[in-house]
C-alpha cells in the first residue's frame, strides 16, 4: 500500500510539472489576454450574468469576507484536493483511478484552454480590485510579468473545476449522509473566485462544461463496486 501511495505521488507530481510546462508555454502568447478579456465580459453581459465588479465591491464592505476568501483561495485548493486523492488511494483504492483519470483529463482540456485563449483575469481589468494585493495575501505578487505563475491561464477555472470533481467524486463514491456538504466546497470556490477577481463567471461555467465531457471517466460501469472497496488496512481493524 505505501508503494502504491509513493507511486501515485510521483505520477500526479510529474502530471503537475507537464502542466506547469504547459502554462508556461501559453504564457508567451499573451499578447491577446487583454482582447479576450473584453470578449468575455462583453459575452456575460450579453448572457445578463451579475456583474463581478458590483458584486465584489458589496463583497468589499465586509472586509473580513474578502480576507477569508483570499485564504480560501490561496489555502484550500491544492491542499484539500491533495488531501482527497490521498484518502481515496488509501480506503478506496478500486475508485481512485476513475477519479485520478478524471482529474488529468479535466486538466488537459483546461491547459489547452490556457494555450489557445490567454485571458487576462478581472483583477487586472478596470473596475475590479486586486484583493490579494489589496489585504496582502497575493499569491502572484503586484507584477503580472513576475514569478513563474501565468496569470493570463484563467480561462478556465480549475479551482472550480477540482472543486467540482471532488465534490461529486466524494459524493459518489462515499455513503456518509454527510457527504452532499461536500457540494459547499465549489459553490464557496466559485464565489471566492469571483470575489477575489481572479476569475470570470465563464471561466468557471467553462471548466464545468470540460469536467462533463470528462465524465465518462469516472462513471464507468462498476463504480458502486469500486467505491464500496475498502484499504487493506480496513480489514486488519
Amino acid at each position: 500500500m505505501v508503494w502504491r501511495v509513493v507511486r501515485e505521488a510521483v505520477l500526479l507530481a510529474t502530471l503537475f510539472l507537464v502542466y506547469s510546462a504547459g502554462r508556461q508555454i501559453a504564457a508567451k502568447h499573451t499578447g491577446s489576454a487583454f482582447d479576450h478579456a473584453d470578449q468575455v465580459l462583453s459575452l456575460q453581459r450579453w448572457l445578463h450574468l451579475p456583474n463581478e465588479a458590483a458584486l465584489q465591491q458589496h463583497a468589499l464592505q465586509v472586509p473580513h469576507l474578502v480576507e477569508g476568501a483570499n485564504l480560501y483561495y490561496a489555502s484550500v485548493h491544492a491542499p484539500l484536493t491533495a488531501i482527497v486523492l490521498l484518502w481515496l488511494s488509501i480506503w478506496r483504492p478500486m475508485a481512485y483511478p476513475r477519479v485520478r483519470w478524471t482529474m488529468v483529463s479535466v486538466t488537459a482540456l483546461a491547459l489547452v484552454g490556457h494555450i489557445v485563449y490567454p485571458l487576462a483575469p478581472p483583477r487586472m481589468m478596470p473596475g475590479f480590485v486586486d484583493t490579494g494585493l489589496l489585504f496582502g495575501q497575493s499569491v502572484y505578487g503586484p507584477d503580472h510579468s513576475d514569478g513563474v505563475a501565468n496569470q493570463f491561464a484563467a480561462m478556465p477555472s480549475l479551482h472550480v473545476g477540482w472543486a467540482a470533481l471532488i465534490a461529486l467524486s466524494m459524493i459518489l463514491i462515499t455513503r456518509t449522509k454527510w457527504r452532499w456538504l461536500w457540494l459547499l466546497h465549489p459553490i464557496i470556490t466559485f464565489g471566492v473566485v469571483v470575489v477575489t477577481a481572479n476569475h470570470y463567471w465563464m471561466d468557471g461555467i467553462v471548466v464545468l462544461v470540460l469536467l462533463a465531457v470528462s465524465l465518462p471517466l469516472l462513471l464507468r460501469p462498476g463504480l458502486r463496486a469500486a467505491s464500496n472497496s475498502v484499504s487493506p488496512l480496513a480489514a486488519v481493524k
